[in-house]
């Protein structure tokens, strides 16, 4: 070393600064890859240990979720504690009700969940955050009010957590102060995230939202009542025909989509109504309904709608109309009696891309092929090919130039 030093010195000053630099570089690459060798060590040591004992944990696992293994032989170490825990979180998520009581008495007796509660009320924002999602993933009623407080929450990435735990759990109770906080336009959230956990909370009570509905105005009330469109069930069909007469248009148009799922006898009477709509996604979503109907009364609301001067509502009348199977010879002839050329021509697309026009071509002679049907759907038959030809001719010529 002392000849290292001596050398240095008589190399002058620059020269001792340039080795100097590459002695301190060596070292630096030195302890670096001394701490990626230690941390990938230390990696593979924790990855061994947490593969060992979720071995171990998962062979008593029966035992540890009926209590017959004591919560105090694992309760208190860390690594055990996080193994169970989100073994748990993941079985309540895909458990059927009978199998979610005994994970959520474990879950409470062990103490985790009170906490992840305490952790939800109290710890920064990031292990807040952390706790929000764990206690929506438990679906347990006693995290709904640690959720609802972190809804008023300064920080709107802890405020979203909130509303995506209260969504996760589930429960209709969850979806209150959701909806009170909603109304009182107080929610301060994107409008997706509040959309989404309003609708899996409300999926087997959708009767909550009826009640806020009727609180709401403005865009509030065109929210509930997109989220009343998805979850909406047979029960709640005389509510759905006071929304069908709603002066606001997008409420009109959740209130048809909820109709398909009420009765024939309540339903088809307003979707026909709505069919006529003035504005023309209203008009869609009444024919989208009708199309998911099994009723023979669905037919005629549909011819009108064929007739429809918007052609996205044109095109999916067509698309209903043209898988109705045994009914589609009557439906041509109706539809030729509407006089409608694009009625016409927007069922016959239908019926080709659907693959039923060689069924109601082999079908005219049984009817009568001299029929002013057969023959308005030979010639508009036949004026499609002539388009396809000469449109063929048209690009054979512009590529030949």
């Amino acid at each position: 070393m002392d000849f290292v030093f001596r050398l240095v010195s008589q190399l002058g000053p620059v020269a001792g600064m340039v080795l100097k630099a590459i002695f301190f570089s060596l070292l630096g690459i030195f302890l670096l890859v001394a701490f990626i060798v230690t941390r990938r060590w230390y990696r593979a040591r924790y990855f061994r240990r947490l593969n060992a004992r979720t071995f171990a944990l998962r062979s008593v696992w029966d035992d540890l979720v009926a209590g017959r293994v004591p919560a105090k032989e694992w309760r208190l170490k860390p690594l055990d504690c996080d193994i169970v825990e989100a073994i748990l979180l993941d079985n309540i998520e895909t458990a059927t009700p009978d199998q979610l009581q005994p994970l959520l008495s474990c879950l409470r007796n062990s103490g985790l969940l009170d906490m992840r509660i305490r952790e939800a009320r109290i710890s920064g924002n990031w292990n807040r955050r952390t706790a929000l999602v764990a206690l929506g993933r438990t679906r347990a009623p006693e995290a709904v009010p640690a959720l609802a407080e972190a809804l008023d929450s300064t920080s709107e990435e802890t405020r979203v957590a909130a509303v995506r735990g209260l969504g996760r759990t589930g429960l209709p109770g969850a979806a209150v102060p959701l909806l009170d906080r909603l109304v009182g336009n107080e929610l301060k959230a994107p409008e997706h995230t509040i959309k989404n956990a309003l609708a899996n909370c409300c999926r087997k009570s959708p009767g909550v939202l009826i009640s806020y509905m009727n609180k709401s105005t403005g865009q509030t009330r065109e929210l509930i009542a997109r989220v009343l469109g998805e979850v909406a069930n047979a029960e709640l069909g005389d509510e759905l025909m006071i929304l069908a007469a709603d002066p606001l248009a997008e409420v009109r148009a959740s209130a048809a989509r909820a109709l398909a799922a009420a009765p024939p006898s309540i339903a088809l009477p307003a979707l026909t109504v709505l069919v006529c709509d003035d504005e023309w996604f209203v008009r869609l979503r009444a024919v989208v309904a009708l199309g998911s109907m099994r009723h023979q009364g669905r037919v005629r609301p549909l011819i009108r709608a064929l007739c429809d001067r918007n052609r996205y509502v044109r095109q999916r009348a067509a698309w209903a109309l043209a898988r109705l199977g045994p009914q589609l010879e009557d439906v041509l002839e109706q539809v030729v009696d509407t006089r409608d050329s694009y009625a016409l021509q927007a069922f016959v697309s239908e019926l080709e891309r659907s693959g039923a026009i060689e069924r109601v071509i082999a079908a005219l002679p049984e009817s009568g092929s001299d029929s002013s049907a057969g023959n308005v759907l030979l010639d508009a038959l036949n004026a499609g090919r002539k388009r396809v030809e000469a449109a063929l001719v048209s690009a054979a010529a512009a590529g030949s130039r």
